[in-house]
């Protein structure tokens, strides 16, 4: 199946996709993504053509949202989820929206690090994320399970509590710079929604 990866980062949403099967993954992102591990095309996210992919999974950017933008300031950004849910329902594919918590979405789904494991000792991730389908079909996981020190990987700059080697380690993310991880998310959480996604194709 041929998956479009809008608003692509450096591929961690891509990277989950591969690993649960999609065998074909362009990536688009405005800016330039020297790190995305597939076919990557440098262009608008908002006006590239949708036709000819089974499945859209679109991360617009979630600074607008975002709980960090009110305790660390990250300048004015545009709220681009809303339109791009509109432009995904015109398409008629099938597609996947992922942003933070507070976005003004449906949680279809809502994930989290702990409910993949993705933690070593006592040391957790935490990345909450919320995900809306066009068609949800997917049974609930369970529900978050903290442990007792847990990880937020966000921002840029002096935000780095447990240094980068830990955020790849706990993030299942080896390629990644600081700041491109600040911007993703674990592998783990679309190779969960991918595999769900191919067996109702099957």
């Amino acid at each position: 199946m041929r998956l479009l990866d809008l608003f692509c980062g450096a591929g961690g949403a891509a990277m989950g996709y591969h690993r649960a099967g999609f065998d074909e993954i362009v990536g688009v992102d405005i800016a330039p993504q020297p790190h995305y591990p597939f076919e990557f095309i440098q262009a608008d996210a908002m006006t590239f053509p949708l036709d000819g992919f089974d499945v859209i999974h679109a991360s617009p950017p979630c600074q607008v949202f975002s709980r960090a933008r009110l305790i660390h300031g990250v300048g004015e950004h545009v709220d681009l989820l809303t339109p791009t849910r509109a432009r995904l329902n015109k398409s008629g594919t099938s597609w996947v929206i992922e942003n933070v918590p507070g976005a003004p979405m449906r949680r279809d789904l809502v994930l989290c690090g702990s409910q993949f494991g993705l933690r070593q000792g006592d040391l957790g991730l935490i990345r909450h994320r919320w995900f809306e389908f066009r068609d949800p079909p997917f049974a609930l996981l369970p529900t978050c399970s903290h442990p007792p020190e847990i990880v937020s990987v966000f921002g840029h700059g002096g935000h780095i509590y447990h240094g980068v080697a830990q955020w790849r380690s706990l993030m299942g993310i080896d390629w990644m710079t600081r700041d491109e991880l600040a911007q993703a998310i674990p592998p783990a959480y679309t190779e969960w929604i991918g595999r769900r996604i191919l067996e109702r194709n099957q």
